[in-house]
């Protein structure tokens, strides 16, 4: 996947700014994260230990914690902000960390559940990203997640386009080559499947104040590091004007969803020097 290189340090930092407000712009987010818990009436088991990669200010964390009333749930996300906002709802059974998603400081085959709701998007490497998530998963355990599909923004990233060159807009990972990365690191059983969801605005300028306050502004490493000037502004807000219909403007958003299932043990994992397979000790000594 060729997407746009992202710059992490500013992407931690975003989700820092806007930690204390995010709730009130997460609207999306929500929506999104409801739609995703729904599909756990596919996992039949009862997790012991249950794992929300990027949870943001913990409101699935929440929500898994009082689904699974018996485990414990780790509130996963690399800002430190957020998770203050965990913290002050907290229960007994839900677990701040503070890391990153490529690095995951748990022990291997440790998680029944690896759940994410628009996470992924954020990673330049979602290789590596599932290649933590398989470490940490017990055999047969379920990976649930949501991101955000190249259409998404669309409208926005055309009137930015009409204006200049820079990089505005995020692109996005399309859903087979999600689906492929999948089989490729070895997840048994993955389902993917996408849709399209239309927010109305006001005017551009919401849209705008909307994006930044969910911290879901411009990243990119290679974006303008100075303000906007206001005739840039102007071009892109005049750029939009064709999308407009009945006074409302538009913002397209593209979410897929994928689920998969950990292997059992000793299932190859395809990498640059061939398939390797891993085994647990415990699991040799089973045989």
């Amino acid at each position: 996947m060729s997407l746009t290189p992202l710059d992490k340090s500013a992407i931690r930092q975003s989700f820092d700014r806007v930690a204390a407000g995010y709730d009130a712009y997460a609207v999306l987010e929500r929506e999104i994260e409801s739609r995703l818990l729904e599909r756990l009436e596919y996992f039949q088991q009862e997790p012991s230990l249950v794992v929300d990669i990027g949870c943001g200010t913990g409101s699935a964390s929440r929500l898994l914690s009082s689904l699974f009333e018996s485990a414990n749930v780790i509130a996963l996300d690399w800002s430190a902000a957020m998770l203050e906002q965990v913290t002050k709802t907290e229960t007994e059974s839900s677990w701040p960390l503070c890391a990153d998603m490529h690095a995951l400081p748990l022990a291997a085959r440790s998680a029944d559940l690896v759940f994410s709701n628009l996470a992924l998007q954020w990673s330049n490497d979602l290789t590596m990203v599932f290649h933590e998530f398989r470490r940490i998963m017990k055999p047969g355990a379920m990976l649930l997640f949501s991101c955000y599909g190249p259409d998404t923004l669309n409208e926005l990233k055309q009137a930015w386009q009409a204006v200049d060159e820079q990089p505005h807009v995020s692109d996005f990972p399309d859903m087979h080559d999600i689906g492929d990365e999948l089989m490729a690191v070895g997840f048994c059983e993955p389902v993917m499947d996408a849709e399209r969801l239309t927010l109305e605005y006001p005017d551009v300028v919401a849209l705008m104040r909307e994006l930044k306050g969910s911290g879901s502004h411009n990243v990119a490493t290679q974006r303008f590091r100075g303000l906007t000037g206001k005739s840039h502004m102007q071009g892109m807000q005049q750029a939009y004007e064709p999308f407009q219909q009945n006074g409302r403007y538009p913002a397209s958003y593209e979410i897929v969803y994928g689920a998969a299932f950990a292997p059992a043990e000793g299932q190859p994992v395809r990498t640059p020097e061939g398939e390797v397979a891993t085994f647990s000790i415990d699991a040799l000594r089973s045989r």
